[in-house]
């Protein structure tokens, strides 16, 4: 079958030279061919797709989560449900129950103990000892304490100085349960070096490790370049279980990340052998796919959905969402025809990270802002930290909303990145930590706990750290800023580099497009095809500027002519 998609959209974005032409806000209309090949029929069967969407489109299907308020139902015993729903409706169960309450014994909340405070920032050993005479429970203090942190995930730095007394105490020994507690806040954290470090404690320590020490080990070496040691340690839980759903997501999430994409799909395989995978598993599948132009992968896609299908599941609506960006990355709407990626090619993303570190980054005219100390500092800060998934221009964020205090600004967009377990980096200027009016130390602290931050001297230039942080990063990572890069993109030596670099920001600038302060955080859509004049043999795609519409050099126009040459 061959899938062909009718018109052509025009998306808004950071480079747009009008706002946006296409359908009503409510709704968007992609029209589905399915041509019959088979010879049976020669006819085209034509199915309408309707889905709801956002005017203002998420920039990254991990960004795409909604927060719905829920209708109140009516209450009183002989109410019905509404005529309109039925009776396998998604949420009529609960309105069900919500019209018929049923009497329930009143049991009392757990009793809680506030026996002691969780400490909040890391304590020498005499604060230790001084902390165990107070606790009065009966439960052992290391342990208990310890599962605490575990709970309230407390800071890896607290946690690391218990760790610390417990081994002055003890020769040196740490015990499993409390080695284990403390990986689950490396994990959580996403402290990877951390993670090796236990890691190598327990390797060398014990011989055998139990299935949740695994579990955490696998999810957090998989966003590492230890990554596949990840698959060993999968490896050994076969030999004692059937891994879980889980321990293949991350490992399947892992694969993905670093370009495997035959490992990825084998132990899809395998997970399909003995258990339903995770719709999160699924997902991840489209969100790679939208960047890649094979049909072999494409093939193994439909089948995705013609699991779901067979297996009468439902995708939520974030996984929805990327299916649909699957469907509709890279096609021309008219034709069917694939466009070209706005993604660059792994032999072109070296070229333009190595020529940006050349003439950009060691032989631009950032030493003019800063000093070779200091950007090397950075390169080491960047070296020893995981790749990051979002980098912030901080200062250039916190200044988004004038009459908004820039400290309060900046921790609300880290805030809600940080809630979608995104591994984010801030970089600043030393004056963001004095605290005044405009920066409250308060705020920016909490900053520091939920990013990665590197604070540059006050005369230094931003740009130049952005652009390595995110390049050395890897292709996935993403960057905030409203500057448009046009000096540094003046620094490349050629055309056809500038070229690169063009399509690389295109890809990778997010721009925050919130009207209010404090609103949730929305992002203007990224596209995923390449602006360009393209042709595939048989057809030509020619991007055209509309006219009375004023486009700049640094934008690229919204519409689109679509010729098919007559058969």
């Amino acid at each position: 079958m061959t899938f062909c998609f009718t018109g052509i959209r025009s998306f808004p974005k950071l480079w747009k030279s009008n706002p946006y032409l296409g359908l009503s806000p409510g709704h968007s209309h992609t029209s589905l061919f399915l041509k019959d090949c088979f010879g049976i029929r020669n006819q085209q069967k034509c199915f309408s797709l309707k889905t709801a969407s956002p005017q203002n489109t998420k920039a990254m299907n991990l960004l795409l989560t909604r927060a719905r308020s829920g209708r109140k139902g009516e209450e009183g015993r002989n109410k019905q449900v509404p005529s309109e729903s039925h009776l396998f409706a998604a949420g009529a169960a609960k309105k069900r129950s919500q019209m018929n309450p049923q009497s329930k014994d009143h049991a009392l909340p757990p009793v809680r103990n506030n026996i002691i405070q969780l400490p909040t920032k890391p304590l020498n050993s005499e604060e230790w000892d001084k902390l165990k005479e107070d606790f009065k429970g009966k439960a052992n203090f290391e342990n208990w304490i310890i599962s605490q942190m575990a709970h309230y995930n407390s800071s890896v730095d607290v946690a690391k100085s218990l760790l610390a007394w417990v081994a002055a105490k003890n020769n040196g020994i740490v015990g499993y349960n409390l080695l284990v507690k403390y990986l689950y806040l490396c994990v959580f954290h996403k402290q990877t070096s951390e993670v090796f470090d236990v890691y190598e404690i327990m390797k060398a320590r014990y011989k055998i490790l139990e299935s949740g020490a695994n579990t955490l080990l696998i999810r957090g070496l998989i966003h590492s370049d230890r990554w596949k040691e990840a698959l060993l340690l999968l490896e050994d839980i076969k030999k004692v279980m059937t891994p879980s759903k889980k321990n293949y997501n991350d490992c399947i999430q892992g694969a993905l990340l670093h370009q495997d994409v035959n490992i990825a799909w084998n132990l899809y395989q395998e997970l399909l052998s003995h258990d339903i995978p995770m719709m999160e598993t699924l997902k991840a599948f489209f969100d790679f796919g939208k960047d890649i132009k094979d049909d072999q992968y494409s093939n193994k896609l439909l089948n995705i959905l013609l699991y779901l299908r067979n297996s009468q599941l439902y995708p939520g609506e974030s996984f929805a969402h990327s299916i649909k960006t699957w469907f509709e990355s890279g096609q021309c709407l008219g034709c069917g025809k694939n466009i070209e990626s706005i993604h660059l090619s792994p032999e072109e993303y070296e070229l333009l990270k190595g020529k940006v570190m050349r003439d950009v980054i060691d032989g631009g005219d950032q030493y003019r802002k800063t000093t070779p100390q200091e950007l090397k500092r950075f390169q080491n800060f960047v070296k020893y930290c995981p790749p990051f998934d979002i980098v912030i221009d901080g200062l250039n964020v916190a200044k988004m909303f004038p009459k908004a205090r820039e400290s309060q600004v900046l921790l609300h967009v880290v805030s809600q990145l940080a809630k979608q377990n995104l591994r984010v980096l801030v970089l600043g200027r030393k004056h963001m930590l004095t605290s005044r009016a405009r920066w409250r130390k308060d705020e920016m602290e909490e900053v520091q706990k939920q990013a990665s931050c590197f604070f540059a001297d006050n005369i230094s230039e931003d740009d130049p750290f952005l652009l390595y942080a995110t390049l050395h990063s890897g292709n996935h990572c993403k960057f905030i800023t409203k500057d448009l890069m046009r000096d540094h993109k003046a620094c490349l030596a050629d055309a056809k580099t500038q070229r690169l670099f063009f399509k690389w920001q295109q890809g990778h600038q997010l721009a925050i497009i919130n009207k209010l302060p404090g609103s949730k955080l929305t992002f203007q859509h990224i596209l995923s095809y390449d602006t360009v004049v393209q042709t595939t043999g048989d057809s030509w795609h020619i991007p055209y500027d509309e006219d009375l519409v004023e486009r700049y050099s640094y934008e690229v126009p919204t519409k689109w002519l679509c010729l098919q040459r007559k058969k």
